[in-house]
């Protein structure tokens, strides 16, 4: 298991016993596919917007199985496409919608979280994202100056002084990184978030059953069989049909090339002593990354240890998800080694945590929250790994969706945003295999030739920026 749920167990906060399994046909006004953040997010803004909803939440394992109970812990105001791609294919103003949204939902997590009682180590300690050579210090300037272009985020240059000064992060041209701080960005610990709001929606009259995996849906009806011993299998009939299934959506024939399951892998270390943290200078609620085209990240928990992952296991022939994918030991080496590289008063300290699983990429690498309300059938996700928050923002828009309401959620230009189709294999096996060698080749070209990489460039436009 992640960290993350494993921790679950240890402390006795939650045993992970699934719950029972639909076994029988049945009706529901609304049947969410999928027991991730998404679609618990969607039944607790339904059920409060009309409490006279019948609402199911279906999953193959335990509500928070895959990325929602096992991801780096950002509630952060990141989207996966850029906010100047948004711009270009929809305008400043609702370019400048979209991160106002974004920024704001950050804020809503802590807010329902502090409401409802949902104890998730929740902490708005902004995140630091380190600048190492000139390159990436070129970077980071432009990122400031085009977040002011924008008006919205507050983005905050500080230069290897300012950095030097507070953090023992280390730069790759000698001494201090520079820096560029985000404050809309909040620690959190995603087991807790998930299982706590899984809790708070059953209070709220939601079924959720778990053990239950969807085989196929159409407008009105859900088909599923339960994988909980009995093999029973069944139909839901229901008006409102959600699909939030991202990385494992490519499991089901009707998503199949819409989504791409991308591994991302993570470790956690064992708890590091408060003078270790004041060398490294991270501080609580703090979550941080660097400019490196090979995408890191990482926190520090509640409990002191770090929580650290990237990117780099391969995409799999024919978008297959398999529970072996999510161990790949070089990854696990090249994580542990980018961190002591990166703090190296991390020093000896032991790892006691390796896990990882899919996450879902569009084609466009722009998530969407849409709804058809001739069909009645909605989708929401490809998130890209930015997902912890802005599944909150895909349940406010798909309530307003579902029930009919214009807002200025369903004006946002994510909102029935449709994604072309991901190229057929071998097409899809080769680039998006050459597009993760291709972060590795850049970022060598950089430390090379010290000018930002043409690679980079050449595949900015593929990867939402």
């Amino acid at each position: 298991m992640s960290f993350w749920l494993d921790d679950l167990v240890e402390r006795g906060i939650d045993e992970l016993r699934p719950r029972e399994a639909l076994s029988a046909n049945a009706r529901f006004d609304v049947a969410l596919v999928g027991g991730g953040l998404t679609a618990l997010w969607t039944a607790y803004e339904l059920s409060r917007a009309d409490p006279s909803l019948s609402i199911a939440v279906l999953e193959r394992d335990i509500a928070g199985f895959g990325a929602s109970g096992r991801n780096g812990g950002w509630c952060s105001a990141l989207f996966p496409k850029s906010a100047g791609a948004l711009e270009r294919g929809h305008g400043f103003d609702a370019a400048v919608a979209m991160r106002r949204a974004m920024v704001d939902t950050v804020d809503e997590v802590g807010r329902v979280t502090a409401r409802e009682g949902i104890d998730c180590d929740f902490e708005r300690g902004g995140t630091l994202v380190f600048a190492r050579d000139e390159v990436q210090r070129g970077s980071a300037r432009a990122d400031v100056a085009e977040a002011a272009r924008f008006g919205v985020d507050r983005l905050e240059y500080r230069d290897e002084r300012a950095v030097g000064a507070t953090s023992g992060a280390t730069a790759l041209d000698g001494g201090p990184p520079a820096a560029v701080f985000d404050p809309a960005c909040a620690r959190v610990h995603p087991a807790k978030l998930v299982r706590g709001l899984a809790r708070v929606v059953e209070a709220r009259g939601v079924s959720i059953f778990e053990r239950t995996e969807v085989l196929d849906w159409s407008a009105g009806r859900v088909r599923f069989r339960t994988v909980d011993g009995n093999d029973a299998d069944g139909t839901i009939v229901a008006r409102h049909v959600i699909v939030a299934t991202e990385g494992y959506g490519p499991r089901l024939p009707r998503v199949r090339r819409r989504i791409l399951p991308l591994y991302s892998l993570m470790i956690a270390t064992e708890p590091l002593p408060d003078s270790v943290w004041d060398e490294i200078g991270i501080a609580h609620g703090q979550t941080f990354s660097d400019y490196r085209h090979l995408l890191i990240y990482g926190q520090r928990t509640a409990d002191n240890r770090f929580a650290f992952g990237g990117r780099g296991a391969n995409y799999h022939w024919g978008s297959a998800v398999d529970p072996a994918f999510e161990r790949v030991d070089q990854v696990f080496e090249h994580l542990h080694t980018a961190l002591r590289d990166l703090f190296p008063a991390v020093g000896e300290a032991r790892v006691t945590h390796r896990w990882g699983g899919p996450l879902g990429v569009a084609r466009d690498w722009c998530a969407t929250a849409s709804y058809n309300p001739k069909t009645g059938v909605g989708f929401a996700g490809g998130y890209v790994g930015d997902g912890l928050s802005t599944t909150n923002l895909a349940g406010r828009t798909m309530t307003d969706l579902v029930l009919g309401v214009d807002s200025e959620l369903t004006r946002l230009p994510w909102a029935n945003h449709r994604s072309p189709l991901w190229e057929p294999e071998p097409l899809r096996y080769v680039g998006a295999n050459l597009g993760i060698l291709g972060m590795t080749v850049a970022d060598a070209e950089e430390r090379l030739t010290g000018r930002p990489s043409l690679i980079a460039r050449a595949t900015a436009r593929l990867t939402g920026h």
